[in-house]
C-alpha cells in the first residue's frame, strides 16, 4: 500500500490539459498577484487610492473570468467576443498598474505585473483576431 501525498494548493485546482490551460493559469496567477499588490498598498482614506485599487481588482479578476467563459463558448462569435473582453480587461489592468506606479503608491516593484498584463493583453488580442479571421469549417 502506498500513502497518498497531500495535495498542494496548486494541485488541488489542476484540471486535465485542454487547449488554453496555460493562458487560464497565467490569468489566474495574474489576478492573485494583483490582489497581493493591492493588499500591500498603503491603507489610506484617499478616495482616489480606493477607486484605483477597486478598478484594478475588478479588471484583473475579470480577464480570467471572461477567458473561462470564452473557453466554454458554443459559437465562434461568443468566443471572439469574450476573448476580446478579456484582452480589454488586461489592457485596463495595465493602465491601473502604471497609474499606481506613477503615483508612487506601490510599496513593491510592479514591473513583473505590468509586463504580464501587457503580454496577456497581446496574447488574448491575437487569439481574438485569429479566431475572427479563421475560415469557418
Amino acid at each position: 500500500m502506498s500513502e497518498e501525498q497531500p495535495q498542494t494548493p496548486e494541485a488541488s485546482h489542476a484540471t486535465p490539459m485542454r487547449p488554453g490551460n496555460d493562458i487560464a493559469e497565467r490569468l489566474l496567477n495574474f489576478a492573485i498577484e494583483v490582489m497581493r499588490v493591492v493588499a500591500r498598498l498603503p491603507q489610506t482614506k484617499d478616495p482616489a487610492a480606493r477607486h484605483v485599487a477597486f478598478q484594478l481588482i475588478r479588471s484583473a479578476t475579470s480577464g480570467g473570468g471572461n477567458y473561462e467563459e470564452a473557453r466554454a463558448a458554443e459559437r465562434r462569435d461568443d468566443f471572439v467576443h469574450k476573448v476580446g473582453i478579456a484582452a480589454q480587461e488586461m489592457r485596463e489592468s495595465l493602465y491601473w498598474l502604471r497609474l499606481i506606479q506613477g503615483t508612487g503608491w506601490a510599496v513593491v516593484g510592479l514591473g513583473p505585473a505590468i509586463r504580464e498584463a501587457g503580454e496577456l493583453a497581446a496574447i488574448l488580442g491575437a487569439s481574438a483576431r485569429t479566431a475572427r479571421t479563421r475560415p469557418r469549417r
